[in-house]
């Protein structure tokens, strides 16, 4: 397949890259080790990070492997809310502060990185494989990319997505579906208008580009794998199957309740980050609907709800966390990602 070749893998498996900490070394090189491509998601680290990661993982692994990172990375004010925008959005989740015994946080001095400070650093370290959501590159970036070598694997959620990636010379596209867990990565529309299953997806999209696509959204096991490779795909990328093992940077209480039946029953949702993303759904989802207009931009609403995550978990609770999840979660089988990729091939 033509995904192996420009990955220089030897099987068209991609570990979907998690973002929010949800990445580890462990389970990205497991995968690669094993013959695919191991990815981290690294948009919520500095530029030094980003360099440090890249150098542990060459001490963990001599295969191709994936920095992911997000174009586009903020929302509106998001960067840096007003004082009054502050206290609007610690007003929706000041219930859940107070119940769980944390105080109103002090106003940060940013809520975010900035993608500029970041990409300097990936070209730095030069990774094999650079992977993004929500956009794409500059020209330059892409010529700085294949200048060093760097693959270049882009996300649509829609067909007009994937044209655009393949347009600006990326060389591979993941055509992501609307049952993928996680944010929604769409970018020439808003996410609630580019809500395409991958059943209609992939194929449109492997008639629309040049470049090898990447079936994401809904695979969880061979069966969908093979659906995928018979829609045109050239490779698949898999998310919260590997989320789930214990290799994952995920809580033990996320990755229990992907193994249980509250996985049957995802939403999507804007409470988290601002941005529409797929989780388990669960009590902060459904109380705060009412209230979505007034969630912070991203990412000042994720830095809100990070400090809601760090104390459920602290407490074993998962009604007031996210707990992305797609919609074949009930599909999983295995917990440890080397008998799941094993599985797959």
């Amino acid at each position: 397949m033509r995904a192996t070749s420009k990955l220089g893998i030897k099987h068209p498996i991609i570990q979907g890259p998690f973002g929010g900490g949800l990445s580890s070394i462990p389970l990205l090189t497991t995968v690669s080790n094993a013959g695919g491509l191991g990815s981290y998601g690294a948009h919520y680290m500095t530029s030094l990070e980003i360099e440090s990661l890249v150098s542990e993982i060459r001490t963990q692994t001599d295969k191709p492997f994936a920095i992911n990172l997000w174009i586009s990375d903020h929302d509106g004010e998001g960067l840096q809310l007003s004082q009054a925008a502050f206290n609007d959005a610690y007003h929706v989740l000041e219930t859940y502060f107070k119940e769980l015994g944390l105080s109103k946080p002090n106003y940060p001095s940013s809520f975010g990185i900035k993608f500029e400070d970041q990409i300097e650093a990936v070209l730095k370290a030069s990774p094999p494989v650079f992977s993004f959501v929500y956009g794409v590159p500059s020209a330059d970036i892409i010529h700085e990319c294949h200048a060093r070598d760097i693959v270049t694997i882009g996300a649509a959620t829609t067909i007009d997505e994937a044209v655009a990636l393949d347009d600006a010379g990326i060389d591979l596209i993941v055509a992501t579906g609307c049952e993928a867990g996680g944010h929604r990565v769409s970018f020439l529309d808003q996410a609630e208008n580019s809500l395409i299953g991958s059943l209609s997806l992939i194929p449109q999209v492997v008639d629309n580009v040049e470049a090898p696509v990447i079936a994401a959204g809904g695979i969880a096991d061979k069966r969908g794998m093979n659906a995928a490779f018979a829609l045109g795909a050239d490779a698949v990328q898999i998310g919260t199957a590997f989320l789930a093992c214990v290799e994952s940077n995920a809580s033990e209480i996320h990755r229990r309740q992907l193994l249980s039946s509250d996985a049957k029953h995802t939403a999507l949702t804007r409470v988290f980050t601002g941005r529409l993303a797929r989780g388990i759904e669960n009590r902060i989802m459904q109380e705060t609907k009412e209230e979505s207009d007034d969630y912070a931009p991203y990412p000042a609403q994720s830095w809100f709800t990070g400090q809601l995550k760090k104390e459920s978990i602290r407490q074993n609770r998962s009604d007031l966390m996210s707990l992305w999840c797609g919609q074949s979660a009930t599909l999983i089988k295995h917990t440890h990602a080397k008998a799941f990729f094993d599985s797959l091939i």
